[in-house]
């Protein structure tokens, strides 16, 4: 149980590191607040913004859903998962340019680019690890006999996981972009800027790596 509590804050603490990252979005919330000059485009461009984060954890998530369904193979998923996650992390840190794609979304079209920004950094699939770590501490039969039951679980496992994580991400994000609007203005964005490329490839190969280990 302490393992599967530490996971589950493991889930949080990524939702707030992907929060407060730039690359995930919340500066085009201050742009959409000051551009309509209303603090209520803010929270609709940070809703955007989650909706299409949330929608992105589902669409990683759920496919090894699926593959667990095979229960006999768990550890060769969870094998897989952790080296799709350290190969990701590798060519992030070697090629941090930004997809130019994203920025041919137009800015009406928030949940969109949140969606294509989680898949092409990434995001969802840092979770995955997380994720089949938490679904190996379900307690199931020796045999993996109740197949159904062990697919029903998962799936709400996934669901879970993806609310805990876009909540988390949600409010560190909103509270980033409504600071600077509300109060450190723009010069504070200009001076402070930061950049978590480099930290968020670095933090792919981790999480990769302990998966890895683990599973091994």
């Amino acid at each position: 149980m302490t393992t599967a509590a530490a996971l589950w804050w493991a889930v949080v603490a990524s939702g707030i590191y992907h929060g407060i990252n730039p690359g995930m979005g919340w500066p085009l919330a201050v742009s959409a607040a000051l551009m309509d000059r209303s603090q209520r485009s803010l929270f609709k461009a940070v809703g955007a913004l989650a909706a299409g984060h949330l929608l992105a954890m589902g669409a990683i998530l759920f496919p090894f859903t699926a593959l667990l369904f095979v229960a006999q193979w768990q550890r060769e998923i969870q094998i897989a998962a952790a080296c799709l996650v350290i190969g990701l992390g590798v060519w992030l840190f070697f090629n941090r340019r930004h997809p130019r794609f994203l920025a041919r979304v137009p800015p009406s079209r928030l949940a969109l680019w949140s969606f294509l920004a989680a898949m092409a950094h990434g995001a969802g699939l840092m979770l995955v690890p997380i994720y089949l770590g938490i679904c190996r501490t379900v307690d199931t039969d020796a045999g993996h006999a109740a197949a159904q039951a062990l697919m029903t679980s998962t799936a709400a496992i996934a669901v879970g996981v993806a609310l805990v994580h876009t909540l988390a991400m949600t409010l560190s994000g909103g509270l980033m972009a409504f600071g600077v609007y509300r109060w450190f203005g723009l010069k504070f964005l200009s001076r402070s800027w930061f950049n978590l490329d480099l930290v968020w490839a670095l933090s792919l190969i981790l999480v990769g790596a302990i998966s890895l280990f683990m599973a091994i």
